[in-house]
C-alpha cells in the first residue's frame, strides 16, 4: 500500500496536507467586520452543506457570530484549499452584495488541522457542537450548528475509517 504524501506549506500559518484525511478548519470575520446576523449565518450554513457528498464529506459545523468551525474530509479530486476558498469567496461576495458588508468579509488566513485519530475526531466534533453553549450558556436552541450527512448517516461508521490511517502526524 502506497503511503500518501504529506505536503507542508506556510503563509502566516503552517498548512499540512495529506490526501484522504479529515480536517478541522476555522476561519474568522475580518477585524473590521461587525458580527453576523441570523440571516447572514443562514447563508453561511447553507453554503457549507451545498456541495456535501460531491466535493467533501461534512461531519460537523458551527457558524458563530464571528467565526466558523468545520469538520470535514475532501473527496478525491478536491483540494482542501479550494473548498475553503469556495466557502469564503462565495459567502463573502454574497454577504457584501445582499447585506451591504464592506470587503473583505473574512480574514485572509484560515486555521486547519489534520485530525489524527478517532479520539481527536470525537473531541473536535464535540468542540464544534458545544461552541454556542460555551459562548451563550443560557441559549436553548442554536440553529447554525449541526452534524453533516456523513456523520448522521453513519456511512463511515461512528467516525470516519480514514481518521489517522497512515497519518505521519500521530
Amino acid at each position: 500500500m502506497k503511503n500518501p504524501e504529506l505536503t507542508i506549506y506556510y503563509r502566516r500559518l503552517p498548512h499540512w496536507r495529506l490526501e484522504g484525511q479529515v480536517y478541522f478548519v476555522t476561519w474568522r470575520l475580518h477585524v473590521t467586520q461587525k458580527t453576523l446576523t441570523s440571516k447572514e449565518r443562514n447563508l453561511v450554513r447553507s453554503a457549507l452543506s451545498h456541495f456535501e457528498g460531491e466535493r467533501y464529506s461534512l461531519f460537523a459545523y458551527v457558524v458563530m457570530d464571528d467565526h466558523v468551525h468545520v469538520l470535514f474530509s475532501p473527496l478525491e479530486g478536491n483540494e482542501l484549499k479550494s473548498i475553503i476558498h469556495s466557502w469564503k469567496s462565495f459567502t463573502g461576495h454574497r454577504l457584501c452584495r445582499e447585506f451591504g458588508r464592506p470587503s473583505p468579509v473574512w480574514q485572509d488566513e484560515s486555521f486547519d488541522r489534520i485530525v489524527r485519530n478517532e479520539a481527536e475526531f470525537l473531541e473536535k466534533g464535540n468542540y464544534i457542537l458545544s461552541n454556542p453553549r460555551k459562548r451563550w450558556p443560557d441559549m436553548e436552541d442554536y440553529p447554525w450548528v449541526g452534524l453533516g450527512k456523513s456523520w448522521i448517516s453513519g456511512q463511515a461508521g461512528p467516525v470516519p475509517a480514514k481518521v489517522g490511517n497512515d497519518c505521519p502526524t500521530k
